[in-house]
């Protein structure tokens, strides 16, 4: 393939349509998941999975309901299999990484079992840390006949961060941080979040790199207490993670911790940013910079990636 042959292209992970999108490859799109919105103009596309879980209700709903349904052996997410012939795509992009952040190689291999179309390549992702979201832009570059464009993104992203890390090398702080993936119950944010605070000049005091998001307890918070708590929760908005915050902001010593008395508690847009493993890990990279270190770094994310957390607000 190359780039005068087009693919039609399905999409059924909101990190994979920004990766087409940042290959140039947007027009081959021809449907997408619930959960892609970015860019903008990919709302004008067929929607071809939804949740099979209510979504509303705080983070403790939402968990026991995930938590019940695969217990059961069943699907979080629903791929629509009428409307994948409709469209009939040549490739669907999916990820095998997680089966409750987004719509999982097994979904789809459900959906395309009595499929009696023409044959569709499927590219699973597997992003575990930041090594492997390279790898998949350019896994998804070459599916698509266009290797150069991939290697340049790729090649684009590590300049944009090595800067950052540059402008670090000779300022010897090195804050601690606390990124929440879930609030109730916590969860600390691991695979590429940690590598992401090693760049930005941060130590991530919890989750290991490479690794999944771990579960902890609000002791195990307590007894860290960083320097800076950023919250960031899978598929939270800033306005719906500022919701939950009641529930960590209640809690018995919370006034206590050295980033409340500093002001240094920070939400996040992880739907927008952190949450996703596409070429937006740059701008994600951005924020806690910003976090870490607001004298050295302004890329101009506040109020749209973050905002203070102040408990009166």
């Amino acid at each position: 393939m190359n780039d005068n042959k087009t693919k039609r292209i399905a999409s059924l992970i909101a990190s994979a349509t920004e990766i087409v999108y940042g290959l140039g490859c947007e027009a081959w799109l021809v449907g997408r998941s619930h959960e892609c919105d970015y860019p903008p103009t990919v709302s004008a596309l067929s929607m071809l999975t939804e949740p099979n879980i209510i979504l509303s209700g705080t983070s403790a709903d939402i968990d026991r309901r995930i938590k019940d349904i695969i217990a059961d052996g069943l699907f979080v997410y629903r791929v629509d299999k009428k409307a994948l012939e409709v469209y009939s795509p040549d490739i669907i992009l999916t990820q095998d990484q997680c089966d409750v952040c987004a719509v999982s190689l097994r979904d789809v291999e459900a959906a395309l079992c009595d499929w009696m179309g023409h044959k569709v390549e499927i590219i699973s992702l597997k992003p575990d840390g930041l090594p492997e979201v390279f790898k998949d832009i350019k896994k998804v570059a070459k599916a698509l006949g266009v290797e150069a464009r991939g290697d340049t993104l790729v090649s684009d992203m590590n300049a944009r961060m090595a800067r950052i890390e540059a402008a670090l090398s000779e300022h010897d702080e090195r804050p601690s941080i606390a990124c929440i993936e879930w609030i109730d119950p916590l969860m600390a944010a691991g695979n590429w979040i940690p590598e992401l605070v090693g760049k930005s000049g941060g130590t991530s005091v919890f989750g290991e790199s490479g690794r999944h998001s771990p579960w902890m307890s609000w002791d195990q918070l307590k007894e860290a207490d960083p320097d800076v708590i950023a919250i960031m929760p899978c598929g939270f908005s800033i306005p719906r993670s500022r919701q939950e915050m009641p529930i960590l902001a209640g809690k018995s010593g919370w006034s206590d911790l050295k980033a409340v008395r500093r002001q240094r508690v920070f939400l996040t847009d992880g739907n927008q940013y952190f949450n996703r493993p596409g070429p937006r890990l740059v701008e994600s990279l951005e924020i806690l910079a910003e976090l870490l270190h607001p004298g050295l770094f302004d890329y101009g994310h506040h109020g749209t990636g973050w905002v203070h957390f102040f408990a009166a607000n």
